[in-house]
């Protein structure tokens, strides 16, 4: 699928939901759904920067080409927002990403309904996903 396809479908499942607090209880749905990240990833290396709690991101160059990303954090409604952003850009080209306009995240109300602290946070870990793709692109 490509990253807007991805996108659609995540602003039509959120439009099932009228109450923010829903939004919430589906975004913790969502990290808790996803599968934990390996304990040897969890290095100090692969802490983002700019997270008020600790989100350890990995990312991986395929044979394919793409970036496969696996994350994790110590706050659900965290691990809910990686996990978002890693189903929009997990298994696409470097180029992909880079050039992707991430619609999804004020479509579905996302950045106006964070706290300043977890919208730095999100903004650190797109940050950190687009230097990975810069990296691997530089490489390959």
């Amino acid at each position: 699928m490509t990253i807007n396809e991805i996108q659609e479908e995540i602003i039509e499942e959120f439009s099932a939901y009228d109450d923010w607090m829903d939004k919430y209880q589906y975004l913790i749905d969502l990290g808790s759904e996803q599968e934990p990240l390996p304990e040897k990833y969890k290095t100090e290396s692969n802490l983002i920067d700019g997270c008020q709690s600790r989100v350890w991101l990995q990312a991986d160059l395929t044979s394919e080409g793409t970036i496969h990303f696996q994350a994790e954090s110590d706050a659900l409604i965290v691990k809910g927002i990686v996990t978002l952003l890693i189903r929009v850009l997990d298994q696409q080209t470097p180029d992909d990403i880079l050039n992707a306009d991430l619609h999804f995240i004020e479509d579905i109300g996302l950045k106006e309904h964070l706290s300043p602290t977890r919208s730095n946070g999100l903004l650190a870990m797109l940050k950190q996903m687009k230097l990975y793709a810069v990296a691997f692109k530089a490489k390959g």
